[in-house]
């Protein structure tokens, strides 16, 4: 359902659960206690190197292929960067470049992982064709007028790739950094009642919503309200949590705590109740009770975000979603993104399908639910709360995106930490580089950092790769098909290729949670 493995698809790596079978719990937030105060959006722009990724990815090999599964303890401390990690942890901020014609490389085609099982409520909805519905009356892409977007090469490329895949509908957003954008949309939304995709569809987010998450704790820490290294454990104790964990190892999933939506248990009570709203203390239930101590592997895990979640309203006495409109989404001008079940809806949304087999190798899709203002569904985006909760447009999605990893929403300081985490996640076993609520990998050899995401019926990525100025966001109403292929074979357009520096890895897999 929500962030299992969510993150691209499987292929290299298995990839983390971000979007899996259940999403992490909403709490219904307590009235406010107190206003948080305001934290500042629109700092200058922070670009972070190829050199900075690609270091993270080679420096960290030796040490990363030690720790199998936790089979070799490692020590909670992550080690201490050099090299090109401390190269790009510690670059100084300059402007974003634009994009320019002769640098850039050819993204490769990212793979995508499995499909990972996830709760579902019976399919109202019967299968549709066997083959991908076509883009039916689907609107012209949208260019903006500043500069030469190849707006027409984009949007077949959409529509291949589409078709290819066999995803019922998919929307995407390119920002470059000099204003220019395109906007394409192919297929169908709701394929019964025919409505075609188009640039103003919303989706379910999944696991692109840690990253919310994730700028409002670091905000807190900015604020002195929190602490990277700060025990938890005396901040939520209904949890019962390890005295060691702290809030860096929520943040990049070295807490060791289970992901509930792996736990099979989890899948009947969602799918019993689709329209019922789970509590944090609910999905909490959910979590095995024996895992490994913080600091000793990375794991993936929605918990983790979970618990963030609750931390937020804990500390702000506020919930998550207030905070998250306060800080990010107003300030910032997203007015087509929201926080599901606690909001309305910001936009019309998509209705989200099963890809399943049918005769002669062809796919049938079936609808997850009946169209619902939550996506998918209001018992896993409730189970979900801080690790899954948002939902958005492609456009918001790559404006937030490029706010968050481009340096807009938090300081210089706190981002080059938030990189530089990846180097110790990598130590632990991470499959893909994860720093600090952040993914830092490269796409065709281009430095990436974002954060992909899957739910039952949705599959996502939004990428900035600041060495380019450009911001991809690609947002499917499936969550089998690896929309990061399509972000891979549309930058092939607006990036020409690019040797890869010397003795870095050939494409860094960019499966993600």
């Amino acid at each position: 359902m929500a962030d299992a493995p969510s993150g691209p698809d499987p292929a290299p790596p298995p990839e983390p659960a971000p979007d899996q079978a259940a999403s992490q719990a909403a709490s219904p937030g307590a009235p406010a206690t107190e206003s948080a105060p305001r934290h500042r959006v629109g700092r200058t722009r922070v670009v972070t190197s190829l050199g900075l990724v690609v270091g993270i990815l080679a420096g960290a090999a030796a040490l990363s292929a030690l720790v199998l599964a936790g089979s070799l303890a490692v020590p909670s401390s992550a080690p201490t960067a050099s090299g090109p990690i401390a190269a790009l942890a510690s670059r100084s901020p300059a402007a974003a470049a634009s994009p320019s014609p002769d640098a850039a490389a050819t993204p490769a085609p990212v793979a995508t992982p499995a499909p990972v099982a996830t709760p579902t409520p019976s399919p109202t909805a019967s299968p549709s064709p066997t083959t991908a519905p076509s883009p039916s009356p689907a609107p012209s892409p949208t260019a903006s007028p500043a500069g030469d977007v190849p707006a027409e090469a984009l949007q077949a490329r959409l529509d291949a790739m589409r078709t290819k895949l066999a995803i019922p509908g998919a929307s995407v957003a390119i920002l470059w950094d000099d204003g220019r954008q395109w906007l394409g949309a192919s297929g169908l939304a709701d394929i019964k009642r025919k409505v075609p995709m188009t640039t103003a569809t919303a989706f379910a987010l999944a696991s692109i919503s840690k990253t919310f998450t994730a700028a409002v704790i670091l905000q807190l820490v900015e604020e002195g309200r929190l602490s990277l290294d700060q025990p938890v454990a005396p901040l939520l104790p209904e949890f019962a949590l390890d005295k060691r964990l702290t809030v860096r190892e929520l943040l990049d999933h070295t807490s060791g705590l289970p992901d509930y939506f792996q736990n099979v248990k989890i899948d009947r009570p969602l799918q019993a109740d689709p329209n019922a709203t789970w509590t944090a203390q609910q999905t909490w239930a959910y979590v095995p009770k024996k895992h490994p101590g913080p600091g000793r592997l990375w794991i993936y895990s929605n918990s983790n975000y979970l618990l963030l979640g609750e931390l937020v309203k804990r500390v702000t006495g506020r919930p998550l979603s207030a905070e998250i409109r306060e800080r990010l989404l107003d300030p910032l001008g997203l007015t087509s993104a929201w926080y599901q079940a606690e909001e309305r809806p910001r936009a019309g949304g998509s209705v989200g399908y099963r890809v399943l087999p049918s005769s002669g190798g062809a796919v049938r899709f079936a609808r997850v639910a009946p169209p619902s203002k939550v996506m998918p569904f209001r018992s896993v985006v409730t189970a979900a709360g801080g690790a899954g909760s948002m939902a958005s447009t492609a456009l918001d999605a790559a404006r937030w995106i490029r706010a968050y990893a481009g340096g807009d929403v938090l300081t210089p300081e706190t981002r080059a930490l938030q990189v530089k985490d990846a180097a110790g996640t990598l130590a632990l076993g991470a499959e893909i580089p994860y720093g600090l609520g952040i993914q830092a990998i490269t796409l065709g050899g281009h430095a990436a950092l974002g954060h992909s995401g899957r739910f039952l019926g949705f599959r996502n990525v939004a990428r900035y790769l600041p060495d380019d100025g450009i911001t991809i966001a690609v947002l499917t109403n499936q969550g089998v098909r690896d929309p990061s292929r399509i972000a891979a074979e549309l930058l092939k357009i607006v990036l020409p290729p690019a040797p890869l520096p010397s003795g870095s890895p050939s494409a860094a897999p960019t499966t993600t949670p």
